[in-house]
Formats: structure tokens, C-alpha cells, sequence
């Protein structure tokens, strides 16, 4: 958990050190600085979150079904992966609209208030809660029909409120 935090920090702080340039810059009337800008919240889009959420979702219903071995395999090369790529995501989010925040644009977080950091939310708890759920065969068995249900959402449902 400690890991997962200190990695977010790190993330958050140099995509928001990032954004702080590329603000900056642009406020001189350098071009270079929008496109900087323009690149940091291309890649820090709410929207990714869904599909990485559906593939580590698939790959966690992966983990409930397979034997032990097999399944120690996908969780470190599967969910271990999307798990940190996840983490890294959202802290550039978060770097950058603490950016933005400081540098007078107040309305930036409420951009947190977007429905999809529900996602980041299932994937962290999820993956912490990994363990618990291979070592009871009732609670595999009913996330595997979770998990199921999960990457079929996020992959078809259109999440339209």
C-alpha cells in the first residue's frame, strides 16, 4: 500500500511540476507551452480509465479460475501491470489539475468529481483485496461471477446517466 502511495506522489508531482512548465510558457505567449499542455491532458483522459479497468478485470476473473501457478503468472504480468498503470493514470490526472488549480483556474478540480474515478477505485481495492479472494473458495466463486459482470460493464455498457 505504502508503494502504491509513494508512486502516486511521484507521478502526481512530476506530471504536476509538467503542467506547472507547459502553464507557464504559455502564459509567456509561447506556443510551446499549449501544446505541452494540450499533450499532458490528451493523456490524462477519464475515459482510459474504462478499458483498463475491463482488462484487469478480465484478467482478475483469470486469476479466480486458473491453478495457483498459472495464476500467480497473469497476476504478475497481467494485473500487476494495469494495477501501476492505473495508479500512474490517475496521479497524472491529479498532477495536473493541481496544476492548473494553482495556477488560478479554481474550477480544474472539480474535475474529480468525474464518475469514472470509480474505476481507480475498484481496481486499488480489488488488487489489495487480491489475496483474500484466492483463499476462499466461496468469495472466488462469487468474484468470479463479480469480475464477469465487471469486464463485460465496462467493455459493452455504455455508462450513460
Amino acid at each position: 500500500m505504502s508503494r502504491a502511495f509513494t508512486a502516486f506522489a511521484f507521478v502526481a508531482v512530476l506530471s504536476g511540476l509538467l503542467m506547472a512548465l507547459s502553464l507557464a510558457v504559455a502564459r509567456h505567449g509561447y506556443p510551446f507551452g499549449a501544446i505541452g499542455a494540450r499533450r499532458l491532458n490528451e493523456l490524462a483522459d477519464p475515459a482510459t480509465l474504462l478499458p483498463l479497468a475491463a482488462i484487469y478485470f478480465a484478467a482478475a476473473l483469470l486469476i479466480m479460475i486458473l491453478p495457483i501457478r498459472a495464476a500467480g503468472a497473469v497476476l504478475l504480468n497481467t494485473s500487476e501491470v494495469i494495477f501501476w498503470t492505473v495508479i500512474a493514470l490517475f496521479a497524472t490526472i491529479v498532477g495536473g489539475l493541481l496544476a492548473r488549480w494553482a495556477f488560478g483556474q479554481t474550477d480544474a478540480l472539480w474535475a474529480l468529481w468525474n464518475w469514472r474515478f470509480l474505476f481507480v477505485a475498484a481496481v486499488v481495492g480489488c488488487h489489495f483485496a487480491m489475496d483474500s479472494f484466492r483463499r476462499n473458495l466461496l468469495l472466488r466463486s462469487l468474484f468470479f461471477v463479480v469480475f464477469s459482470a465487471a469486464t463485460l460493464a465496462c467493455l459493452f455498457w455504455s455508462f450513460t446517466l
